[in-house]
């Protein structure tokens, strides 16, 4: 009986809360979390409602953002699905509008949407130029007019946090992604730089490197290439094994709360010791 008590109240962050069973770690937050629709975005979604956020899903896949919506409302959350293109300025623009009509304050941004298209990308000698655009717009203009936007109603909420999504790439190189790599290394240069620049207001920014995560993205881009030898991948990593959307949500939970206080400026390495070995 008890077991079926804590199992219905385990979704309702306010009731866990006011009865002291559990630290709900960002209880009163407003979250805003790109390319939440599937993926790390979605198991981050859920992870931080699950915690007391309020959480706005932002995406270009719609389907997805409302399954991730209706997920959250019916485990008793609160959250809104925009429809957006990050790498465009008007649905930025209405994003971070409509957020803060909806919910009145903004705590945190998290700049998860990207793209990693590894039949696309190429050589810096061999790639077309409008593939090597479309992946800076999505992976670092994105960030820019995120933060360009949603830094200001941070400040006016009383500061918060800001997390961007790098990757292995930013510090290894990896053949034929040179787009993605450049982009993924900006974001590691400017998660620094910001976190200089808005420290006294409060803002603490950094971003998460991570490596290989069962994604749907990974599966479309890596796992299912002809040719993929799993085993002989997998064996490059000092764990052996691929990561959990779960695992990063987890880190990102960390770099929101109260918790990373005095974390600012750094590299959250979720990886699987991938950057710590030779991979190639």
């Amino acid at each position: 009986m008890t077991y079926q008590i804590l199992q219905k109240n385990i979704t309702y962050a306010d009731d866990f809360y006011l009865k002291g069973c559990v630290k709900v770690r960002l209880k009163g937050k407003v979250s805003l979390i790109t390319g939440a629709a599937r993926g790390i975005g979605r198991a981050s979604a859920l992870l931080f409602s699950k915690e007391g956020s309020n959480v706005v899903i932002a995406d270009i896949d719609e389907e997805g953002g409302q399954k991730t919506k209706s997920e959250i409302i019916g485990n008793g959350g609160k959250a809104i699905f925009i429809k957006t293109d990050v790498s465009k300025k008007e649905d930025v623009l209405n994003l971070v509008d409509r957020s803060i009509r909806e919910f009145g304050k903004l705590h945190i941004l998290y700049n998860n949407a990207g793209v990693f298209w590894k039949n696309r990308d190429g050589h810096i000698t061999d790639i077309d130029e409008a593939i090597w655009d479309k992946i800076i717009d999505i992976n670092l203009k994105s960030t820019y007019l995120c933060c360009k936007y949603a830094i200001p109603e941070i400040i006016k909420s009383g500061g918060g946090s800001v997390i961007n999504t790098a990757s292995s790439a930013a510090v290894l190189g990896i053949p034929g992604c040179d787009a993605y790599t450049a982009s993924k290394g900006a974001i590691v240069a400017i998660t620094r730089s910001m976190a200089a620049e808005y420290g006294s207001f409060n803002i603490r920014v950094n971003c998460i490197v991570p490596t290989h995560i069962e994604t749907p993205m990974f599966e479309e881009s890596t796992k299912s290439v002809p040719g993929f030898d799993e085993d002989k991948f997998l064996k490059t990593f000092p764990l052996g094994k691929y990561g959990k959307p779960e695992d990063i949500a987890n880190a990102a939970l960390f770099l929101a709360s109260d918790e990373s206080l005095f974390v600012t400026g750094s590299m959250c390495t979720v990886d699987g010791g991938a950057t710590s070995t030779y991979m190639h």
